[in-house]
């Protein structure tokens, strides 16, 4: 009789190298490992060979960053995203594509389950089994940080790594980076270890060596930086003039971002499953991206079908960030975001400096911004007369005055 086949999202890293032994052992199954090349660079050296190694019958890594810039990025880019205010959604946005690709493998590969290395306080745990549910609900999802024997057997890193050492297993475990990251195409995100607590500062110079992706504001060069952003339809389509597919894009600016200071955030932020948690992220392209969209659309976009939008930008964030990218609000929602870009072309131009991307002018063939309107010189198209916004004002504080007179005789009465 046939193993059972279980396909195991893999990163290499001690979690998911002893839940692989473990799965193996536990489950008396065929291990198939999988890995997204979403943009962690040189993080994925090695890893096929490593997971056969330590016990995988097959490993899969697929590139897929030109699906993650168009597909996933870009997209919620057009919705303006951004979850408490400050979060671009970095790993958020990765999850549900990497599950879609996890039970893509698992029906081609007639497996009967998925697995992953999230822990049962995070939010990925929601995100990917989400995702398999609206996509795959036939196929069971395993996840053993919240089973009891594995976190009895589990307790602490010294047991995985003495596991590890046990199985043969190559694992390299450390102090010297006490936190973890998550990196791809969009972002690097870091948090636990000394992170948990709120108040230590990794912007202080002695925590440089901890940031991946851009450079201290403070080490930026001391000259700014023009560059020009070309949109058609709330997408991106070239920088400086130069035509790029999303993924160029991406890098293209991942480089000039990093480059000055751009994109840190650090945030104490509300996670789905109800705790707090502080997490640090490094977002150059992405910020500058977000800046330019938004300039982009203030010059193009009509002002209610903007508000509206507006207003479904903290619920857009939310079905993001908690794992509901294949549900049917937000795909419904996506399609009022697709209506809103139609005519949010034209380019932007910016000054990056010092951490600090800088409006520097906007044009469009389609603008919405008329001079000869907005002037206060004399309007030579007579569009807008002065004298209409007297009655424009009575109507509107009619109701200011009824509600204002009712409270008067209230007082008037005690």
């Amino acid at each position: 009789m046939a193993k059972e086949k279980i396909v195991l999202a893999y990163s290499g890293g001690l979690d998911t190298s002893v839940i692989l032994a473990w799965l193996k052992e536990t489950y008396d199954a065929e291990i198939i490992t999988f890995t997204a090349d979403i943009g962690q660079g040189d993080e994925l050296d090695g890893l096929e060979e490593k997971a056969l190694k330590t016990g995988a019958t097959k490993a899969y890594i697929d590139d897929l960053k030109e699906e993650f810039a168009k597909d996933f990025i870009f997209p919620m880019f057009q919705s303006g995203a951004l979850y408490e205010g400050q979060y671009l959604l970095g790993t958020s946005i990765a999850r549900p594509l990497i599950a879609k690709r996890m039970v893509e493998i698992a029906i081609a590969e007639g497996a009967t389950a998925i697995a992953h290395g999230a822990t049962g306080k995070g939010n990925d745990q929601v995100r990917f089994e989400l995702t398999a549910a609206a996509l795959a609900p036939e196929i069971k999802v395993i996840a053993p940080w919240r089973e009891d024997r594995f976190r009895d057997q589990f307790p602490g890193r010294a047991e995985m790594i003495a596991y590890a050492e046990k199985h043969g297993i190559n694992v390299t475990a450390t102090a010297a980076k006490p936190y973890s990251t998550d990196r791809n195409l969009l972002h690097i995100s870091f948090e636990s270890g000394m992170l948990e607590d709120p108040w230590f500062d990794p912007s202080a110079d002695s925590n440089k060596d901890m940031f991946v992706l851009s450079v201290s504001p403070e080490d930026a060069p001391n000259e700014s930086e023009y560059i020009e952003l070309d949109f058609v339809q709330g997408n991106c389509v070239a920088v400086n003039g130069k035509a790029m597919n999303p993924l160029e894009i991406m890098n293209t600016l991942n480089k000039l971002g990093g480059k000055h200071g751009i994109g840190r955030v650090d945030m104490v932020e509300n996670r789905f499953v109800g705790m707090k948690s502080r997490g640090v992220y490094e977002t150059p392209g992405g910020t500058i991206l977000f800046t330019a969209h938004r300039k982009m659309e203030s010059l193009t976009m009509d002002r209610d079908v903007m508000h509206l939008r507006d207003s479904l930008i903290a619920k857009y964030a939310s079905l993001v960030y908690n794992g509901f990218w294949f549900a049917p609000e937000r795909l419904a929602l996506q399609a009022l975001v697709t209506e809103s870009q139609k005519n949010v072309s034209g380019t932007v131009r910016l000054k990056l400096y010092k951490g600090n991307v800088i409006g520097a002018g906007v044009k469009s063939d389609v603008s919405l911004y008329n001079p000869n309107i907005a002037t206060m010189e004399a309007d030579p198209t007579q569009a807008y007369n002065q004298g209409d916004a007297a009655g424009f004002i009575r109507l509107n504080a009619l109701r200011l005055k009824v509600s204002a007179g009712v409270e008067q005789n209230a007082k008037n009465q005690k």
